[in-house]
């Protein structure tokens, strides 16, 4: 399927990165839960009931609301990622298992080509990928996804219940970090950069896919009807559940602006910080790397 996507890169130095007044924002005690205003403590509930309803429904309406788009902008995920064998890979809010799922498909291309060899073995047998998610239901439906692939009994997926706010792995543990339509969601976005730094090795890689902010005026104004027209309505329709939706496309005007997240993630110590805009700022790839 062809598909132009107009690509903005934008890279940061130093001088470009000041530290952000607001991020304090984010230590008060009261946080947004798309354009409402709701204490921390409510909102890790209030996201995780989302998910638990939309679960069952993820992949189809992840399809039907971007028209496939979300297979590729993982695909471009995945590719900037650069897996190799051996490599100890975390996907954080990943529980349907989409970005892992391609970046065990990339090293099992190598494991594939590679001539029969001790060395690729032993390579073969540390190679881990672990798909971390705050939600149950999510890591449910990921289980049953790779039982579907044949991966079901594969040892390099490891399905972990867990907090991207407080990770559960050790410091410098993994070469590469990834989450995907995930980071808007949590409560405090710079614990989160935090955790994603502490546990990546030194040279390790940070990758962030998010639903972002368009900039073209006309484009923004045929953007934001269909977010807001088109997508609750869609959801009411498909899944029977309106607000999920609702919150969904209210959560993404309330994410940071593509160079204000890219700060973000360079005050919690991450250099060469760099953002690719897909399909005029949609979506976004941030990345950044730990030395």
């Amino acid at each position: 399927m062809a598909m132009a996507l107009r690509l903005v890169r934008g890279k940061l130095g130093r001088k470009f990165l000041p530290v952000l007044s607001s991020t304090s924002l984010l230590h008060s005690h009261a946080t947004s839960f798309g354009f409402k205003e709701v204490q921390e403590e409510e909102k890790s509930k209030m996201v995780g009931n989302v998910f638990t309803t939309v679960a069952s429904n993820y992949d189809l309406m992840n399809d039907l609301m971007s028209g496939g788009l979300h297979r590729l902008w993982k695909d471009r995920l995945a590719s900037k990622l650069n897996p190799f064998l051996g490599m100890k890979h975390l996907d954080v809010a990943g529980g349907t298992g989409d970005v892992a799922f391609r970046i065990l498909e990339s090293i099992n291309s190598v494991k594939r080509t590679a001539v029969r060899d001790p060395i690729f073995d032993h390579l073969r047998e540390e190679t881990e990928i672990y798909v971390c998610d705050i939600n149950p239901n999510m890591l449910n439906v990921g289980r049953k996804r790779a039982k579907e692939r044949g991966l079901g009994k594969d040892k390099s997926l490891v399905w972990v219940e867990g907090d991207a706010e407080a990770l559960s792995f050790p410091d410098s543990s993994m070469d590469g970090y990834t989450i995907a339509f995930g980071i808007r969601n949590v409560t405090h976005i710079e614990k989160v950069l935090a955790e994603a730094y502490r546990v990546l090795k030194q040279g390790g890689r940070f990758l962030c896919l998010e639903l972002s902010h368009v900039e073209v005026p006309v484009f923004k104004e045929l953007y934001d009807y269909y977010s807001f027209s088109v997508i609750p309505a869609l959801g009411e329709l498909v899944a029977g559940d309106q607000e999920s939706y609702q919150y969904l496309v209210e959560s993404i005007r309330r994410f940071p602006h593509q160079e204000k997240f890219a700060s973000m993630i360079a005050d919690a110590g991450f250099q060469k910080v760099e953002y690719e805009n897909l399909v005029g700022g949609v979506v976004a790839i941030h990345s950044g790397l730990k030395f």
